[in-house]
Order: structure tokens, then C-alpha cells, then sequence
């Protein structure tokens, strides 16, 4: 191995030790408290060592941030490649079930992405790309059943969307598909946060099966085919 191989081995190895360790003082102390300091000293490393992987605490939430956005994207798109790709209402459940799993197995992450804002920290765009993950495979499956004439893209939509959304989505700008497919996106992170922030607590005792009839619902709204379940 040469020298810059085994310098970028050696940052590579260290950059993960740095935000694994965040990690759980994400879990212990929350968002809002991440310190850099607090890192290197678990680490044992100086405070100018660890400033040299990450210049300031907006970078390594940032790090941080994109690396939960992209696991769960990828539970989302495993979950959904191991359907059959014409059995579009069984691709939707398995997505949907998929970041529900992932939101419950790492809740600390999926409150980071998706709980109470930072304060003080503004989103830069190099999370757009991994925040949408989710949405592109669902509406993937909405434009599958476009494409095959399953899904019906009737009636006009209310011009609410960013323009040129739809398109970039896969699915016809001019309709309402587009509108009630965002819809179902944002009801699925809904649906998870109200049961993992304890919500649905002393409201809905079978929350599994709460889930799916919520899940069959946006797509009878979508207007997938196949039985509900």
C-alpha cells in the first residue's frame, strides 16, 4: 500500500470512529447538545485533531444527517427490489414496511432526520439527494402502474407542487397522481413518528396492524391495484 492509501485508509477509519461515537451521544444527549469536544475527549484525541475531519459541529449533524437518510433509503430500496416489479401494491407495503423497521430499530437517527429541528443548524443541499430516497422508490412504483395502465393519473392537480417535481419523479405533471403520491410520502413519516414519539400511545393497542390499513389506504388513494391487506 502506498502512502496516500494508507493516510486515506487511516482518515477513513478515523472519520467513522468520530461519527459512530456521535452517534450515541445523539442518543444520550440529543441533537441540540453534540459537541465536538465532547467527541475527541471520549475519543481521546485533541479538539484540533477532530477539527480536522470535521470544521464544525454543522458538519459532522451534516455527516450524520446524510448517512441516516441514506441507510434508511436503502433498507427502502432492498425491501423493494425483492418484490417482483408488476406486483406494485405488495412493492408499496414492503417499502413502507421497510422504514417503519428501520425508524424502530434506529430511533435516535430517525429523530435526528426527521424529529424537532436543530436549532441553529440550516440543511445544506447535499441532503436533498438522500432525504428523497424514500419518495423516489414510491413513486417508482406509482409510475410502474402508470406505465402498465394500472394507475390512472385522472384529474388535475392543484398546482401546489414545486414545479418540474412531478417530472423529476417519473409521474405526469398535470395531474393529480403526482399530488396524492407526495401525500402518501409524507403520511408514511407521519404514520411512523406518531407511533415512535409515543403518540399513539393509550390510542392504537395493534399499531402493526394500525400500520397496514394506513398503508393500504394511500395506496387505494393511489390507486394501485392488487387486494388490500
Amino acid at each position: 500500500m502506498t502512502a496516500t492509501g494508507a493516510r486515506a485508509r487511516v482518515r477513513a477509519e478515523l472519520t467513522r470512529e468520530i461519527t459512530e461515537v456521535a452517534r450515541r451521544h445523539l442518543a444520550v444527549d440529543g441533537a441540540s447538545a453534540l459537541s465536538l469536544r465532547a467527541v475527541a475527549r471520549e475519543l481521546g484525541m485533541a479538539s484540533s485533531a477532530v477539527y480536522r475531519y470535521f470544521p464544525s459541529r454543522d458538519e459532522l449533524l451534516t455527516a450524520l444527517i446524510v448517512e441516516a437518510y441514506d441507510a434508511l433509503g436503502s433498507a427502502a430500496e432492498q425491501a423493494d427490489a425483492a418484490v417482483a416489479p408488476d406486483d406494485l401494491r405488495t412493492r408499496w407495503h414492503a417499502v413502507c414496511r421497510a422504514s417503519r423497521e428501520w425508524a424502530q430499530a434506529h430511533p435516535h437517527e430517525y429523530a435526528l432526520v426527521y424529529g424537532s429541528p436543530v436549532p441553529g443548524y440550516a440543511a445544506p443541499e447535499t441532503t436533498i439527494g438522500p432525504a428523497a430516497r424514500v419518495g423516489e422508490v414510491l413513486c417508482t412504483i406509482v409510475a410502474r402502474g402508470v406505465a402498465s395502465g394500472e394507475v390512472v393519473p385522472d384529474g388535475s392537480g392543484t398546482g401546489a407542487l414545486h414545479p418540474g417535481l412531478a417530472e423529476l419523479m417519473g409521474l405526469p405533471g398535470d395531474s393529480a397522481l403526482a399530488e396524492r403520491a407526495i401525500s402518501a410520502w409524507t403520511g408514511l413519516f407521519g404514520l411512523i413518528g406518531f407511533e415512535l414519539f409515543g403518540h399513539l400511545h393509550n390510542v392504537v393497542d395493534d399499531r402493526a396492524a394500525f400500520f397496514t390499513d394506513a398503508v393500504d389506504r394511500m395506496a387505494d388513494q393511489i390507486g394501485l391495484p392488487g387486494p388490500t391487506r
